[in-house]
């Protein structure tokens, strides 16, 4: 499979262009664009070009409202809500980021509950521009009910992510973007599509028994939660703060059935952001070295966000990578 290397300001603008052309807004273009292509840039290719036949079937389906407006609220000294409008939630986070920050400042801690909104990317960039601020920042979202509870019998949950960012002395912050399933559905598509196989314990078929063949969970099957129990109760968390607190859609709770094509799951998401500096851990980027140090000489050797981080350079010094099929794809999608 040839491969070529673009910009990544050029990636972004092309697909700025597309998301324009196949219904959103200019901001909501713009957003996504740069949300994608960073994933593309950062070696997430379960979350970066791969993701635009999805945005743009959903796009078409009238699933999501690519001109939705974010609604910003103000609830309380420390509690920003924003209605996402049934559109992206990266625009909403985007529309109540200015007032999260000023109260972050203000109180020492806050948080933004986006409700009404469809989260299709990684979770990461969503965390890792607060604790370039010095910031700590935690990211819940919900999704699509494709995950069977510990001891259930038919999916429920999401895959329901977790994101967490810390600022680190010297270096790049110290950023983990996790599944709360033993892996994240966009792997399990591009495995199938690759024609792999997935180790033992990942999922189960349309009978609830074990498979490690990704066609058969994605063909009526399901995931399965990482570390069992201990997974799975991690899940239900992101349920109740993602989509209970927020006023959101639990995974478990749309109904996209009459929109053929869709694929953007309808629920919510809470973002966690505090102020260190504002108590005893003013020192705070300085104490998540020495604990990084720490972890290195207990033998851990590769830290959260390293991998991204190495393949950000790379992209940097020669191009974001992507294959020759998807960039005519992409070129395609304006003709």
């Amino acid at each position: 499979m040839s491969q070529e290397r673009i910009p990544f300001d050029e990636l972004v603008s092309l697909l700025t262009q597309v998301f324009r052309r196949h219904g959103t807004s200019e901001t909501a273009a713009d957003v996504l664009a740069r949300n994608c292509a960073s994933a593309q840039r950062d070696g997430s290719d379960s979350h970066g070009v791969f993701r635009m036949p999805g945005y743009l079937s959903t796009l078409a389906s009238g699933w999501v409202d690519g001109h939705a407006q974010p609604v910003v609220e103000d609830c309380a000294p420390g509690f920003v809500a924003v209605d996402a409008g049934n559109g992206f939630a990266q625009p909403a986070l985007e529309a109540g980021r200015e007032l999260l920050l000023e109260k972050v400042r203000q109180n020492g801690i806050a948080l933004m509950a986006i409700r009404n909104s469809h989260h299709f990317a990684a979770l990461w960039p969503d965390v890792e521009p607060f604790a370039r601020q010095g910031l700590v920042a935690l990211a819940l979202v919900n999704s699509m009910a494709c995950v069977v509870p510990a001891g259930g019998r038919k999916p429920l949950f999401g895959t329901n992510p977790i994101s967490f960012a810390a600022p680190r002395t010297g270096h790049d912050p110290l950023v983990f973007d996790l599944a709360t399933s033993a892996i994240a559905h966009g792997d399990v598509q591009i495995a199938a599509k690759e024609g792999k196989t997935l180790p033992e314990g990942y999922g189960v078929d349309a009978d609830g028994q074990p498979t490690c063949d990704p066609e058969k969970i994605l063909d009526g099957g399901a995931l399965l939660p990482f570390g069992g129990y201990k997974g799975s109760a991690l899940s239900m968390m992101v349920e109740l703060m993602a989509a209970a607190l927020t006023g959101g859609n639990f995974s478990f709770e749309f109904d996209w059935s009459g929109h053929p094509g869709a694929k953007t799951p309808w629920t919510g998401e809470l973002l966690i952001v505090i102020d260190p500096a504002r108590g005893a851990g003013s020192n705070f980027a300085d104490r998540t070295e020495t604990l990084v140090q720490a972890m290195v000489g207990a033998g851990q050797t590769r830290q959260p966000g390293d991998r991204r981080y190495r393949q950000r350079a790379e992209s940097q010094r020669l191009g974001v990578a992507i294959t020759a099929a998807d960039l005519a794809y992409l070129k395609g999608l304006l003709d």
